[in-house]
């Protein structure tokens, strides 16, 4: 019984995120990913696309959970579902502003950012997250194969909407997906097993972003 994993996300890069966010520093969401890890915990840390950012500001978010001591456990990358009401939700809906990239999302972006988080962060689990509703069965394919291993599953996030249980079951039959058993980690790749290819830590430097 008890705690065994939390979910802490950095959203996006240190230059961005006081854009987006003023309720807390990044610092601060850095401290606490910090603690959990102290505490044994396993983490869940990821990112957003959507947020208004740029292709560096995506580099830089996978750079900041590339170099921490420790990778997450799991990366959660989500698609942002913009919500009415939120001033993300009423900047996506201003019909004025051609593309200022807030809910701009498609399916190679996602890809793109999958794909490199399996490469800069091997052993994680690379979660496909929110916002799987706006993208086809296809799609969510191309991203799995890009390096997606994991999903968030339940009909809901927090607040947004998201594939039913039945959904995704029939989704994985259709892929030929099966799921690995509860609570284990990452299966060892077989060039890791052969000694081809060998995972190192890359360790982040110290106040990096403070």
């Amino acid at each position: 019984a008890g705690l065994t994993a939390y979910n802490h996300n950095l959203d996006t890069s240190p230059e961005h995120y006081p854009k987006v966010i003023t309720t807390r520093t990044y610092e601060d969401r850095l401290d606490t990913i910090a603690n959990v890890r102290d505490a044994g915990i396993s983490v869940c840390c990821g990112g957003i696309l959507g947020l208004g950012e740029k292709d560096t500001d995506r580099v830089g978010l996978l750079h900041v959970l590339a170099t921490l001591p420790e990778h997450p456990e799991s990366v959660p990358i989500n698609a942002l579902v913009a919500v009415e009401g939120t001033p993300l939700g009423d900047a996506d809906a201003d019909d004025e502003t051609e593309s200022d990239g807030i809910a701009d999302v498609d399916a190679f972006d996602m890809a793109r950012m999958i794909a490199t988080a399996r490469i800069v962060m091997p052993r994680t689990m690379v979660r496909l997250s929110a916002g799987r509703l706006s993208f086809s069965d296809a799609e969510q394919f191309l991203m799995f194969q890009a390096g997606a291993n994991s999903i968030f599953n339940g009909d809901k996030l927090l607040t947004t909407d998201n594939p039913a249980f039945d959904a995704d079951t029939s989704l994985f039959q259709k892929l030929g997906f099966v799921g690995k058993p509860a609570h284990a980690g990452p299966r060892v790749a077989p060039t890791e097993v052969t000694g081809e290819v060998e995972i190192t830590q890359v360790k982040g430097m110290e106040q990096q972003y403070a």
